[in-house]
């Protein structure tokens, strides 16, 4: 299936029965919408390369957020989680859906490092958020510039996605502990949320871990292994990324100087705000608008 409205188009894989490939590419300047039905047996991997895209559950009660060069994994065989996605402008993101009988037929043998093929966890819902590889990356855009002949364009997509799983799922020799550490206490799993959505709003002046530990509830060291857990960083260092990310966008819409976007997101001085600016990026804002403009 491919579909092409406008700037944006949906494309849609059918690589065998139960293992679906989507690719959405929105270059519009507007938000496009996407639902599909999907039942319980299937796991959901969201790979967002660039932008964001926002998820819907549970008619709209419940949503989060899949950010620029992060993955998400869903699996919850108690209840359906059909997609209802919002996808921001000039995004791109593939999406494998895959029945868990077929992904346990790949990953037989590794279930003792992937938590929810365990028979411990095998009917408890799973979530895992994590920072795209530059090996899976290189792989994601194989496929998404998979142009060659129709009639072998599906052997050649369903070859690169065994490599994406393969490398999605690889576990990292030097890391500590089992890799995708499995958050059972989904309460522990909605106060990270949580704290991550106080230290946005409250970017330029955010609380001390303490202070949030204390806020959402939970002891410092909960909340600094869970935010690891789910955002795959720390909670000031994704506070960093999130505050230059936020900042260069101000920057994009010509709206604001250089000072008045360092007070927004926290900095007291301009000199430290364009020294975290070049930290980032490379380049000082002043030169990042100008290349901009030009």
């Amino acid at each position: 299936m491919f579909k092409n409205v406008g700037k944006s188009t949906i494309d849609e894989i059918n690589l065998e029965k139960g293992f679906y490939v989507l690719h959405f590419q929105n270059e519009s300047e507007n938000i496009e919408n996407f639902e599909r039905e999907i039942d319980s047996t299937f796991i959901q991997i969201h790979f967002c390369l660039r932008g964001k895209s926002k998820f819907l559950f549970n008619d709209n009660s419940y949503s989060f957020d899949v950010l620029d060069n992060r993955s998400i994994l869903l699996y919850n065989p108690q209840i359906t989680l059909p997609i209802n996605l919002e996808i921001q402008p000039k995004t791109t993101l593939i999406s494998l859906l895959i029945s868990i009988e077929k992904f346990h037929s790949l990953f037989s043998k590794e279930s003792g490092y992937i938590p929810f093929l365990s028979d411990e966890n095998s009917n408890k819902k799973y979530y895992d958020d994590a920072e795209i590889k530059p090996v899976v990356a290189i792989v994601l855009q194989q496929i998404i510039n998979s142009n060659i002949n129709s009639s072998i364009r599906e052997l050649y997509v369903k070859g690169k996605v065994y490599e994406l799983l393969s490398l999605h799922f690889q576990k990292d020799e030097n890391a500590d502990g089992e890799y995708c550490p499995f958050l059972v206490d989904e309460q522990n799993v909605l106060k990270i949320r949580e704290a991550k959505k106080i230290i946005i709003a409250r970017m330029a002046e955010p609380p001390s871990l303490q202070e949030l530990a204390n806020e959402i509830g939970l002891n410092i060291k909960k909340l600094k292994e869970g935010f690891k857990q789910i955002y795959g960083d720390t909670v000031y260092s994704f506070l960093f990324d999130y505050k230059m990310e936020h900042s260069r966008r101000l920057l994009e819409s010509n709206q604001y100087n250089v000072n008045e976007v360092g007070t927004q997101v926290g900095y007291s001085t301009a000199s430290h705000f364009i020294a975290a600016f070049k930290k980032k990026f490379g380049t000082t804002p002043k030169k990042y608008v100008m290349s901009l403009n030009q």
